[in-house]
């Protein structure tokens, strides 16, 4: 073997039986570096993880998503801990909120137990605009913001003359899923009831939108 330590490479000539001869040229180690190491995309999104989520929750995130250590492991909450600390990113810690701020960013499932709602009727606001939410990465945590304009959307009953989606578009001669992008832009007054046999969603179909939000 000839090592050339200013291209940090080596020859390597492999002598089989029989006699034949195999000459490889092998890339060495940098000074300093690991042969085995966590990839780069990976440790980049743990950087972005590490601002919102604890090492448990962000573990399962890199699992759901196959992720393994620098070794081929599996990641646990210990070794998302290790590597956070080798790559120098700080812990997350949840900031304070200041007593009069109204406004919270919840998961699915804290956001359904505030609104009084099943989590899979967040989901669906999610798609339809109705909530807006954000998820960091797949197989994250939905981070969705909740504020008293969003519970004010959320009632027992529907303001008189407001309708349900479908007699919505019917009434504004459009398609259901355009009332909802106009839902979501804010052109359409829009609230969920969410309760008896009224539940669901109904919009303010009417030319004048001084409405709820006035």
């Amino acid at each position: 073997m000839t090592v050339n330590k200013e291209q940090r490479s080596a020859q390597v000539s492999i002598i089989w039986e029989g006699g034949a001869v195999s000459r490889l040229t092998m890339a060495l180690r940098k000074r300093g570096a690991h042969f085995r190491a966590t990839d780069e995309d990976t440790v980049a999104l743990l950087r972005r993880l590490a601002a919102h989520y604890d090492d448990s929750t962000i573990a399962a995130i890199l699992s759901r998503q196959k992720r393994r250590t620098g070794a081929g492991l599996p990641f646990t909450k210990a070794r998302v801990q290790s590597l956070r600390q080798a790559r120098g990113i700080a812990a997350f810690s949840a900031p304070e909120v200041p007593a009069d701020e109204q406004a919270s960013v919840m998961t699915a499932d804290q956001a359904a137990r505030e609104l009084g709602v099943n989590k899979s009727t967040v989901y669906r606001w999610l798609r339809d605009g109705f909530v807006v939410g954000e998820q960091l990465t797949p197989g994250a945590p939905w981070r969705i913001r909740i504020d008293d304009a969003v519970r004010a959307r959320i009632c027992e009953d529907a303001p008189q003359g407001w309708l349900r989606l479908e007699e919505a578009a019917k009434v504004l001669g459009v398609a259901r899923q355009t009332v909802l992008h106009k839902v979501q832009r804010g052109e359409l007054n829009a609230v969920y009831v969410r309760r008896g046999r009224r539940k669901g969603l109904r919009i303010q179909a009417e030319d004048s939108q001084a409405g709820l939000y006035a």
